[in-house]
């Protein structure tokens, strides 16, 4: 039943046929796997949307949203449900080896055979911590290697939820999330911003401009088709099945450039997923 109030009492627990059939709509939508460990998380992240839309029951809720999967509130609902944990410089490993091994290598090919061309694509780029970071990395590497002017680099950023691509748009993070960035980067590539009265910073013209972020369901059609020379999928595949995962990685592997890198995140791995990869370090995979 659906309530005028939005503070209206409502049922504590989600049944396991509600539960059963939310797993389901959602893997069929995104590909993410919800076994009974996500059960208490689904349950309090969907409280809220009950809540706020003034639904009783998770029965109810579910009957009017999952029957509309082009809907507003089911789009909110994967975004209620998305983990979206980030940071910037996480796993800094991944962006050492960017800059100091693969990078290099590929402007030395790029070179030789004329074409300035750079594309990497960050897959599951939450809030946009990573494909800033990522931004970061190439204006401060590309130069040292002498592949700066003329060149043509962008990202893609694309991620399932709607809520947190407006914050990477956006491009505004508190003090407590530029921390790991350090004060020589921050007075590079962030200008100072104040909101509610608090102090933030805001990424620089010079970072947004090589990023193109968009809306993707990576178990949908893309509208792109590469080739990419990196691609960062990392704690994504988390979420998946191993037949899930084995497309998707498939996918990536096509869509790579050769000698492309695949980044994975350090929870992860292609161990017992069938692959075409070659192992370079633990989380990291190139194209031959």
């Amino acid at each position: 039943m659906k309530t005028s109030g939005s503070t209206a009492a409502f049922e504590a627990e989600i049944s396991d046929r509600d539960f059963t059939r939310l797993a389901k709509s959602v893997y069929e939508h995104c590909g993410i796997t919800m076994g009974e460990n996500k059960r208490e998380l689904a349950q309090s992240r969907l409280a809220k949307r009950l809540r706020l839309k003034g639904f009783s029951t998770y029965s109810d809720y579910l009957d009017e949203v999952l029957n509309q999967p082009d809907s507003d509130e089911f789009g909110d609902m994967i975004d209620a449900l998305s983990t979206n944990l980030t940071s910037f410089f996480r796993e800094n490993d991944h962006f050492e080896y960017l800059a100091n091994t693969h990078l290099p290598s590929v402007v030395k090919n790029r070179t030789q055979d004329a074409s300035k061309r750079i594309r990497g694509w960050s897959a599951g780029c939450s809030s946009g911590e990573e494909p800033y970071t990522l931004s970061i990395v190439l204006n401060e590497t590309l130069p040292k290697l002498g592949a700066a002017r003329g060149w043509d680099v962008k990202l893609l950023a694309t991620d399932i939820s709607t809520r947190v691509l407006k914050k990477a748009r956006a491009g505004v993070y508190d003090m407590e999330r530029v921390k790991t960035i350090s004060p020589q980067l921050r007075g590079k590539y962030f200008e100072p911003r104040t909101r509610d009265g608090d102090p933030h910073l805001a990424v620089s013209p010079q970072l947004r401009s090589m990023i193109v972020f968009n809306h993707l369901n990576l178990m949908e059609s893309w509208p792109f088709k590469g080739p990419f020379d990196f691609i960062f999928c990392r704690n994504v595949m988390i979420y998946f099945d191993k037949e899930t995962q084995e497309k998707l990685v498939e996918r990536y592997y096509q869509i790579l450039a050769p000698g492309g890198i695949l980044f994975t995140g350090h929870s992860e791995s292609l161990t017992g997923v069938k692959h075409r990869f070659g192992f370079v370090k633990p989380t990291i995979y190139q194209k031959p």
